[in-house]
């Protein structure tokens, strides 16, 4: 483990980007980026068009540590380069931005008001390539509906499980079980994943610790029981479909907590701009977000 990235990771002030949109959703960031499913006619086509996307965010002026302290990659992105180095390593060695790998395959059908992970049977080799990549962490979602118990307990676990073994590859696992925006229960869910979390917490070995990545709460600072753990690295914002603007709102709510934005922080951006147009619209929205993350209202 780099013991700088994890320091940065913990203190810095600033936010983390998530450039994770996988095979099921890169059509649609696609499409928000202005270039629709005609342009490409396979799946290899379609992921060079996101890697150009991807690298065009990446290498933009304001996309740099100061205010960005860590990138979610899709793995098809840490296999790539981005001017001439591997993604992981131009994110490091020329931004300071510390490279995570979102790990997980999707999600199952809902059952008991959740969707649990896809099962992973290759996490092991996943893993092993993400550390050879010089990859710090990594990053898996799953989706809580409903206010069930039985569901919301079996999430956790899940995460907790499958982070036990990528604590065991030497990586820093963000945990991330997301509550839907829509929820009717979203309040109700949220009180029973805190206590499966805390439950789960207080499990972990000695010396282990993992990120949290959660939808912005009902109530205002409702984790800040996370945000003081000891085995809670940081505590990240999903926006969850939220605008930028509401996520942000929403954020400043929240003391200790810093974004982990994906769709917010690419809102607004378009093939068709020109380098000045994109790199000023990006600018704002990595100011923006880098505001709410450090800036709460008291």
């Amino acid at each position: 483990m780099n013991q700088e990235q994890l320091t940065r990771m913990k203190v810095q002030p600033g936010f983390v980007a998530a450039l994770d949109q996988s095979g099921g959703s890169t059509p649609k960031a696609l499409a928000d980026y202005g270039i629709g499913p005609k342009a490409w006619s396979n799946e290899e086509e379609m992921f060079d068009l996101v890697h150009q996307m991807r690298t065009r965010v990446i290498a933009s002026p304001g996309f740099t540590g100061d205010r960005i302290i860590g990138a979610i990659l899709f793995e098809g992105t840490m296999m790539r380069e981005i001017e001439g180095q591997p993604s992981a390593d131009f994110l490091w060695n020329v931004k300071r931005v510390v490279p995570f790998l979102k790990v997980d395959k999707g999600l199952a059908e809902e059952k008991n008001g959740v969707r649990l992970m896809k099962p992973m049977p290759q996490l092991a080799a996943l893993l092993a390539t993400a550390r050879a990549k010089n990859v710090f962490g990594t990053k898996m979602r799953s989706v809580i509906n409903l206010a069930n118990p039985a569901g919301i307990r079996e999430v956790v676990r899940q995460q907790f499980e499958v982070a036990a073994q990528i604590a065991a590859a030497d990586l820093v696992p963000i945990v991330e079980p997301e509550v839907d925006i829509h929820s009717p229960e979203k309040a109700k869910a949220e009180e029973l994943l805190k206590s499966a979390l805390l439950e789960k917490l207080g499990q972990l070995p000695s010396g282990q610790s993992v990120f949290l990545k959660l939808t912005l709460p009902v109530r205002d600072d409702f984790y800040s029981d996370f945000v003081d753990h000891p085995k809670v690295a940081r505590v990240l914002a999903l926006s969850g479909g939220y605008s930028r603007a509401d996520a942000d709102r929403l954020l400043r709510r929240n003391h200790g907590v810093v974004a982990s934005f994906s769709r917010a922080l690419l809102e607004g951006l378009s093939a068709s701009q020109s380098s000045a147009e994109f790199d000023a619209t990006l600018g704002a929205a990595i100011q923006g977000i880098y505001e709410a993350s450090v800036l709460k209202l008291t």
